[in-house]
């Protein structure tokens, strides 16, 4: 997911895609201790789309307050 595509979002939508994210996230990580996955790029994909979520959030926050 690209920056303008997080920017678009409004903060319902980001407070719900970040929270189904964290749950896929969590899945892979199990899934890849259990046996090797296809792509462990996903991790790694999946772990910084969380972060420019997270990160666009506390902005819309601080610039809010």
């Amino acid at each position: 997911m690209k920056n303008s595509d997080i920017r678009d979002l409004s903060v319902a939508d980001l407070n719900e895609k970040l929270a189904s994210l964290r749950k896929e996230f969590s899945e892979l990580k199990i899934s890849h201790t259990v046996s090797a996955l296809e792509n462990p790029m996903q991790i790694r994909v999946l772990r910084k789309t969380i972060a420019r979520i997270a990160t666009e959030l506390s902005n819309r926050e601080l610039h809010n307050s």
